[in-house]
This record gives structure tokens, C-alpha cells and sequence, in this order.
């Protein structure tokens, strides 16, 4: 249950990064235990030029690091068509418009479930530390 948690929390941070860099089509796949995968989540983007792509995958890279996870594998970064960042239990995908028409990894992993970002996002565990800090800031 808890690396359940934690695997959604990373994929969710994954999403937030995407969106803070204004990623388009937003696409989670939570692909099936059976299906022969190799991870559990795709995250699928559209940005709308090479430099953005590369802002994407940059804005990725620094918010999971900054929780410990480390991409252990990325493809693609220079040409900025399809740039792949590899986390082992999850995989982003940051695409132009045109590479993802033509990968259309939607349709590949068709038996995949396809998930809106709001529904992977992780509710933040109330801590006596947050707590107390949010009746500070009403003091």
C-alpha cells in the first residue's frame, strides 16, 4: 500500500512539472499487470516546440529529483521530438504534435487505462508539522 502511494505521489509530481511548463493532451496510462509493460504509468505530453519540450523534460527531471527519484534513463533531449525520461515504475513521454500522431502511443497500449491527471493526484497526508504551521498562519 505505502510504495502504492508512493509510486502515485511521484507520477502525480511528474504531471505537475508537465503542467507547470503549460504541457498539452496530459495523458496518464496505467498500463495492466498482464499486458507484458516493463512499468506501470505512462505520462504522455505534447509540447509545442523543440526548446519547450526540452523545458518539460528539464522541469520533470528537477522536481523528482528534488524527491529523490532519479530518471535512470532518457532518450531524445537533443532533437526534442520525443523526449523519454525513464523512472522504472513509471515512464514520461514528452512529444511535438507530430511525433506523438505518429507514435500515437494511445492507440498501441489500447488495453491501457487512461487516466486524467486529477484522478492520479495524491491527497497530501496531514502532519502534526502542517498542522501547525497552518494555525500559525491564521494567528
Amino acid at each position: 500500500m505505502q510504495k502504492a502511494y508512493a509510486l502515485k505521489r511521484q507520477v502525480n509530481e511528474a504531471i505537475l512539472a508537465c503542467q507547470d511548463k503549460k504541457a498539452e493532451q496530459v495523458t496518464i496510462l496505467e498500463l495492466e499487470k498482464d499486458s507484458g509493460a516493463f512499468t506501470d504509468y505512462f505520462v504522455v505530453c505534447t509540447g509545442t516546440n523543440p526548446r519547450q519540450i526540452q523545458t518539460i523534460a528539464d522541469a520533470v527531471d528537477e522536481r523528482l529529483e528534488a524527491i529523490g527519484i532519479r530518471v535512470t534513463h532518457k532518450e531524445g533531449y537533443k532533437q526534442a521530438e520525443w523526449v523519454l525520461l525513464d523512472y522504472v515504475d513509471f515512464v514520461v513521454h514528452i512529444f511535438s504534435e507530430n511525433a506523438r500522431q505518429y507514435y500515437d502511443l494511445e492507440r498501441l497500449w489500447k488495453s491501457a487505462t487512461k487516466l486524467e491527471p486529477a484522478e492520479l493526484a495524491v491527497k497530501r497526508r496531514r502532519t502534526a508539522a502542517t498542522a501547525s504551521s497552518t494555525r500559525k498562519k491564521r494567528a
